[in-house]
């Protein structure tokens, strides 16, 4: 049985394909279309997957859709109604994208966008939609490697629910609990990601990245005024702070007042009180996720722990919940947004269909390292290459491996394009920029000349994974870079008395361990471990750069500017290369170095979007 997941019309559209439960394909359109977080129906992706496949769309058996419409329009209904008279405008909007833009009839829309795909006349397979945090619970626990777990799922909101507890055992999945909106932990963060001068959903990572550089003194204030939480971690917000019930912004009036002042402009300068902010907001959003999964261990008994949903992206609160929690085991998906509800959506519905339906979890999971993207041929690479007037060699794989590994030694910043695109937000070395961890630059080069980002950002370490143990506090596998935990003693630096004095920003410029380019101001680091059964090229150009360095780390981020999306295709790669100050390229087993090319004139230009 074929399942066509879809995710669409709201946030990181996304399409995913099953076969008798095993996963074929799996893209986001954004990386189609190079349109940051694209909301709209996922065409190419869903091209793609039926290409991946060798299959057309009258071959496939089910279409499910990740989202219930009509029980988000109930939502959206008695929210305004609930507020009214405020929120006027608000409402005629949601009303307008609703009933005249064709929201409330989004299996029609679904159908008609599949026949474009697809063509007129072709028979479109029955559209069947689940519910978001079923969606979310799915693609945590069935790709997973556990027979059976407790289920967290945390978002901004899906259809009511904001937060849910669930449990899966072999092939069924149970939902039993959930917070439902406007109390929302997603939201809640989303709030201060606002009032700190970031963009909403896609502005989080830099709140978290943020918060080390400050003190978490506004804890308790949040905890007074902004919410309320038990024991056992339920929550309600107090909703005369937010705005966003009726209104097209987070925060309330009074909610600047209670932190001192109007909200940061987007591009001002980071105060330290916005930095206490950002630590007091991820040490509140920590608390209350560890109360929840602790929660969930006595409630369910269960010794393994799967996360899906936004929240679940908060690789700080990751780390603590393996640490604290009392599981034995956490397994997060990887796309844990809504791109991974097109997966949750096609796992559900296989799960309910399938009529002799087994599941035998692997010690690895299924994800298959999250390279479920686009791949490209070499004959096909050296193509697109020579179309756009590129100059490159060819190596075999071991000698192209040399070459990258010699350019990072040499302290270059290395584009690294291979195999199978990733799926999720987190490149893992196969569209990813890679250098050297132990340059004590390297951290602000790649924001500043490659990522044209802000200096605090920081970075992860791809490391082994048979020597992970050896350079962080790190016991257990974390193939998807969604746990944040320390360097490892005796990694680590001592830093000098005018050092430990340096407040802020200030603190960047501290040597803290043997890597510093992937030690954040904490002693932290966000941490990828690489497997030579997944990812084997990339597992062995880590060991030739450890056999001349003595370090198995590399320095990875991900493959794009600021404000774009992650490489898709060959001339995604090259137009980024030339437009940054990455000195190598490879790209299948072509290497092309940035002096060797052609003056490119003004083809490839350094643009991107504030983000």
């Amino acid at each position: 049985m074929k399942i066509l997941g879809i995710s669409a019309f709201y946030h990181d559209s996304a399409a995913a394909l099953l076969d008798d439960g095993a996963i074929i394909a799996a893209a986001q359109e954004e990386r189609f279309t190079r349109s940051k977080h694209d909301a709209r129906f996922p065409s190419n992706a869903v091209a793609y997957c039926l290409s991946e496949a060798g299959c057309a769309l009258d071959d496939i058996d089910y279409v499910a859709f990740y989202d219930s419409p009509s029980l988000k329009f109930q939502r959206i209904l008695a929210t305004s109604f609930a507020v009214a008279p405020a929120g006027r405008e608000s409402f005629t909007r949601a009303m307008h994208s609703w009933v005249f833009g064709g929201k409330l009839f989004q299996k029609r829309q679904v159908a008609a966008a599949l026949r474009k795909v697809a063509g007129s006349g072709v028979t479109i397979p029955p559209i069947r939609c689940r519910e978001h945090h079923e969606s979310h619970a799915a693609s945590a626990f069935f790709p997973s490697p556990f027979e059976s777990a407790a289920i967290l799922t945390l978002d901004g909101v899906g259809e009511w629910a904001t937060t849910s507890l669930g449990f899966g055992s072999g092939t069924q999945l149970t939902m039993a609990k959930e917070i439902r909106f406007p109390h929302s932990l997603g939201l809640l963060y989303s709030a201060f990601t606002q009032y700190l001068g970031f963009k909403v959903n896609s502005g989080e990572y830099k709140v978290m990245g943020l918060a080390p550089y400050g003190d978490p003194i506004y804890r308790d204030r949040i905890f007074d005024h902004l919410i309320d939480i038990k024991p056992d971690g339920t929550f309600r917000l107090a909703m005369d702070y937010f705005a966003y019930c009726t209104a097209q912004r987070m925060i309330a009036p009074v909610f600047e007042e209670l932190f001192g002042g109007p909200a940061r402009q987007p591009e001002a300068p980071l105060e330290q009180r916005h930095m206490d902010i950002a630590a007091s907001i991820q040490v509140v959003i920590e608390e209350i996720v560890l109360r929840l999964a602790r929660n969930c261990r006595q409630e369910t008994g269960a010794s393994n722990l799967c996360l899906a949903g936004g929240v679940a992206l908060n690789c700080v609160a990751n780390g603590r919940l393996l640490r604290e929690a009392g599981f034995e085991r956490i397994w997060v998906q990887p796309a844990a947004g809504d791109a991974g509800g097109a997966l949750g959506a096609a796992y559900a519905l296989h799960y309910d269909l399938a009529k002799d339906p087994t599941r035998i979890p692997a010690d690895a999971d299924a994800m298959q390292g999250s390279y479920l993207g686009p791949s490209f041929e070499q004959e096909d690479i050296e193509k697109r290459l020579t179309a756009l007037g590129a100059k490159f060699e060819t190596y075999e794989p071991e000698a192209l491996i040399g070459q990258a590994a010699a350019a990072i030694l040499r302290g270059d910043v290395v584009g690294w394009f291979q195999g199978r695109m990733e799926f999720g937000p987190r490149a893992l070395g196969a569209r990813s920029i890679l250098g050297d961890p132990r340059s004590p630059t390297m951290q602000k080069t790649l924001n500043l000349r490659i990522k044209f980002r802000e200096s605090f950002r920081p970075f992860a370490p791809s490391v082994l994974y048979e020597e992970a143990s050896d350079w962080f506090d790190l016991d257990v596998a974390s193939p998807y870079m969604l746990l944040v935990t320390k360097v490892a003693q005796q990694r680590r630096r001592s830093i000098d008395t005018a050092d430990d004095h340096r407040s802020g920003l200030a603190r960047l410029d501290a040597v803290r361990s043997e890597i510093p380019a992937v030690t954040h101001v904490d002693d932290t680091a966000r941490v990828q471990t690489v497997h030579r059964e997944t990812n084997p090229l990339y597992h062995r150009l880590i060991e030739r750069f450890a056999e001349a360095s003595g370090c198995p780390v590399l320095v990875n981020t991900s493959f794009n500017v600021r404000g774009e999306p992650i490489v898709c295709s060959p001339e995604d790669a090259y137009r980024c290369f030339m437009a940054t100050d990455m000195e190598a390229l490879a790209i299948g087993r072509c290497w092309l170095v940035k002096r060797s090319q052609p003056d490119p004139g003004d083809r490839f230009v350094r643009r991107f979007a504030a983000d």
